[in-house]
């Protein structure tokens, strides 16, 4: 994961040099790397250790391996607002929904001479595709629920659907894959498509309240709660569901999962200090930054300090950092990025506040 420098020092900040720091989340290292990209780039999301990027003055979408410097440039995202009229889905929505990423996938054929990247923006519930032979991103014909939990995994997305998430009746929840278009074999002039396909169903009595989709080393997880009060977390493995097998999990290899608005899986071997098999979170009752263990249900105080006053020790424990990159907006707070369109060009104003 991308390291915060803290006292406001965003990626492309003059002081840093353009340098960026990352920190191995399986053994814990700590690596430098010079990315003077961020000079006229913001990042929109990342995915399989790639960085998906955005250039400031043609909103082009560039995926970046920030250790080998190796690009591959998608078209610009612009082409995903269409003249007035033409498109009701995406039509007047503004700007700034479009940087909230809800996951991202990337794929490549079987050749290798195609590179196919899904994003979902969350707030408005669109899914856009592009390959990297493309000169606009495309809408599927079928719509995203208004209310999901997405991740990526292996060129695919994964989203959990419940139409009774925000009612006090909780039903089945479903559990959608979404695959990239299949350019193999495909006709000329023919316009592939992503698919949808409901792969598993997580039963309302075995999992009242699910909540999110984690990938864990090679594994992907349902993550939820036995009781209403979400203080006794339930996992369950998504290849278990498949086979209508529910059986939850208590162990997950050791290692530890920082739970947010988004989700990040952790080695033990990278935080000795925490005890594996365990989900960090913010305990739901007493606003601190706890570690609740998978196998026997003890709720422990990850760090010291609590989340709900900001009154956290000093030097901030690493734990707290990777936490608040499981939030973008707690690690870019105050940041303003948007972008206005005068005369069709597309133009760039970045603020930011001390955060």
């Amino acid at each position: 994961m991308m390291l915060p420098e803290g006292h406001g020092l965003y990626p492309g900040h003059g002081r840093l040099r353009g340098y960026i720091r990352f920190f191995n989340l399986s053994t814990g290292a700590i690596v430098r790397c010079l990315l003077p990209l961020f000079k006229n780039h913001c990042v929109l999301d990342s995915v399989d250790g790639l960085l998906l990027l955005q250039r400031d003055e043609d909103t082009a979408v560039r995926l970046l391996n920030p250790f080998t410097g190796d690009i591959v440039d998608l078209p610009p995202l612009a082409t995903l607002v269409p003249p007035p009229g033409s498109n009701p889905t995406i039509n007047g929505i503004a700007w700034g929904y479009f940087r909230n990423i809800g996951a991202t996938s990337v794929s490549v054929s079987a050749d290798g001479a195609v590179i196919t990247v899904m994003i979902v923006f969350y707030n408005i519930s669109v899914l856009g595709f592009a390959t990297s032979k493309d000169h606009r991103w495309n809408v599927p014909s079928w719509r995203l629920s208004p209310i999901g939990r997405l991740i990526s995994s292996q060129g695919k997305l994964y989203m959990m659907d419940n139409p009774t998430f925000d009612t006090v009746l909780h039903g089945d929840t479903q559990i959608f894959q979404i695959s990239p278009p299949e350019h193999e074999g495909m006709a000329s002039g023919s316009s592939p498509m992503p698919s949808k396909k409901l792969i598993a169903t997580c039963p309302a009595g075995k999992m009242p309240t699910p909540q999110y989709l984690a990938q864990c080393d090679s594994e992907i997880l349902v993550i939820g709660y036995r009781d209403g009060f979400f203080t006794h977390p339930l996992v369950y493995r998504l290849s278990d569901l498949i086979l209508d097998r529910i059986v939850p999990v208590t162990s997950i290899e050791g290692n530890v999962l920082f739970i947010a608005e988004r989700i990040l899986s952790v080695s033990r071997s990278a935080l000795p200090n925490l005890a594996g098999d365990s989900i960090v979170i913010v305990h739901p009752r007493e606003v601190y930054l706890a570690e609740c263990r998978l196998n026997t249900d003890t709720w422990l105080q990850a760090a010291d300090g609590r989340i709900a006053r900001c009154d956290l020790s000093r030097p901030y424990s690493l734990i707290y950092h990777i936490f608040s990159c499981c939030h973008r907006a707690s690690w870019n707070k105050g940041t303003i990025l948007y972008q206005y369109k005068n005369h069709n060009n597309w133009k760039v104003k970045r603020k930011w506040r001390q955060g």
